[in-house]
């Protein structure tokens, strides 16, 4: 079971992890293995199933990502404690509301994640 303080600090970190811009600081929360899938991928990438497997091809999307978005930044509204899993709910730095779905391996870092939008193509 995820304990509410580690959600909350989860939360906490990746959100400043991502409004430093700071890319080793963001991925130092996934697992080598994770798989990542998020509407960009699919539109962005060209990757049809819109996922990526892995530390590797998650920074090259997030690298290109953060120098599109140069204004890129994330304001929390909630943290949502499963099991296995959070859910962080943010505003984004161009009034988009997103969502992330976060499963946790044993050792505390993200093996799974997925990202929601609310509009039009993410």
């Amino acid at each position: 079971m995820i304990a509410r303080a580690f959600a909350e600090a989860f939360a906490a970190e990746w959100i400043a992890a991502w409004n430093a811009r700071d890319l080793e600081r963001i991925l130092s929360h996934y697992a080598d293995d994770l798989v990542f899938s998020s509407p960009f991928i699919a539109m962005r990438f060209g990757e049809p199933s819109g996922a990526l497997a892995g530390k590797a091809a998650v920074r090259a999307y997030w690298a290109d990502g953060l120098a599109r978005q140069p204004a890129l930044r994330f304001s929390l509204r909630a943290v949502h404690v499963g099991v296995e899993s959070v859910v962080l709910h943010y505003d984004r730095h161009d009034g988009r509301v997103g969502a992330e779905h976060f499963e946790f391996g044993p050792d505390g870092r993200v093996v799974r994640a997925s990202a929601h939008y609310v509009g039009e193509g993410g």
